[in-house]
């Protein structure tokens, strides 16, 4: 019973912190919160249309005009107009007044009529591959439209009476696209985000606590009053149960209702994405009092935290895919338990996956667990037993001088 109530009162008092503090509310509540509004209206309308185009047209022909005017036609192309020649479009290219250049040789409508093939350059702008990729299968799309145009045409030409109707290629493809039917950014990349933002907004929080509690013991001799006697196993749950309590209801706020709002892809079971993000919130519960032992100062918490949260997102394989990283980074994000999180809950959530085709992330993530509690509690005891040093307030420094 003695145990159980220094277990409560931990969680009282670390509670009582982290409502009293204005700058861990704000990584509790105000970034989880914010932060992913902020990031979907930004993403919106998810794919980039009427990207800015210029033509430098050397043929100068019926059939080149038409490709400009299907280009044109296209929801991502919008022709801005001709250049007379490549030096003229790269100047308006350098001037940001297009951001692609289509080269129609001169010999496109001879090569075309004779039935060979005519080469069309076009010159893309890498600095935003978004803008890439929409140019591309817009482009992709316009070619399979005039090879079933022009194919249909020599069909019949060749067939004479025996043919009578020619549509399409012998072979069309269908792209259907699993998990982000839209194709849009905010879908494919708010999913992931959302996790990360989890699990950085709840380390900011823990560690900015443990700032606080180092700034209290300096200005009290190396004593923190707000510190409870009790023993390590007791100190590490009970923070663990008001680090959970807060951060429950955050993530159904985050991961249920915000892909609501703004119909991003849900199709997840809420029974399966949430007991698989309770367990990666835990595992960053242990990893956020482990790094408490190391933190000196409030300021720090902020800026390795922040400064982690781009590498973080790198490990993550949102951006890259993890099968493609070395073996250290690989290990590296092995012990990043949003890692784990951000895959096993695109799977729930974006491709309706259940908790059982995530298994092996699932356990990952209580293994993340495991090895997290067993250092938070041995960190904890070993700053127990350690001897307290008397640090000087600054009132002491000042009257010494």
């Amino acid at each position: 019973m003695n145990w159980f109530k220094s277990l409560f009162r931990v969680w009282r008092r670390e509670t009582r912190l982290v409502f009293t503090d204005v700058g861990v509310l704000l990584f509790f509540f105000g970034l989880p919160i914010a932060y992913p509004i902020v990031y979907t209206l930004i993403y919106n309308p998810e794919v980039v249309t009427e990207i800015p185009m210029v033509v430098v047209d050397n043929s100068r022909t019926a059939e080149s005009r038409d490709l400009v005017r299907t280009l044109d036609a296209t929801p991502a192309i919008d022709i801005k107009g001709y250049a007379a020649n490549m030096q003229e479009a790269r100047r308006a290219w350098a001037e940001k007044e297009c951001y692609g250049i289509f080269e129609i040789p001169a010999d496109y409508a001879a090569r075309v009529g004779r039935g060979e093939s005519a080469t069309i350059s076009f010159y893309n702008d890498m600095s935003l591959l978004i803008r890439y990729r929409q140019s591309l299968f817009a482009l992709t799309n316009v070619q399979m439209h005039e090879v079933s145009d022009i194919t249909a045409k020599r069909v019949s030409t060749l067939g004479g009476g025996l043919v009578t109707q020619v549509s399409g290629l012998p072979v069309n493809t269908n792209s259907v696209a699993i998990g982000d039917p839209t194709q849009g950014f905010a879908s494919f990349v708010m999913p992931g985000i959302v996790v990360l933002i989890l699990q950085q907004s709840m380390l900011l929080g823990i560690t900015m606590i443990a700032g606080t509690a180092a700034d209290r013991r300096r200005r009290n001799r190396g004593r923190d009053p707000y510190e409870y006697e009790a023993g390590p196993l007791a100190v590490v749950l009970g923070k663990s149960l008001c680090y959970m309590m807060v951060y429950l209801p955050v993530s159904y706020y985050i991961l249920h209702i915000v892909p609501e709002m703004f119909s991003l892809p849900h199709v997840g079971d809420v029974l399966d994405y949430m007991p698989f993000v309770f367990v990666m919130l835990l595992a960053t519960t242990f990893m956020g009092q482990a790094l408490q032992v190391f933190v000196r100062e409030r300021e720090s918490s902020l800026l390795f935290i922040v400064y982690t949260s781009v590498v973080f997102l790198f490990l993550s394989g949102l951006t890259w895919p993890r099968y493609a990283f070395n073996k250290f980074w690989t290990m590296v994000s092995d012990l990043v338990p949003a890692t784990w999180g951000v895959e096993g809950f695109i799977r729930i959530n974006s491709n309706g996956a259940t908790i059982a085709d995530v298994s092996s992330y699932y356990w990952s993530l209580w293994a993340l667990t495991g090895l997290y509690f067993v250092a938070a509690l041995a960190l904890r005891a070993y700053v127990a037993h350690s001897p307290k040093k008397s640090v000087p307030s600054t009132a002491d420094n000042i009257s010494t001088l």
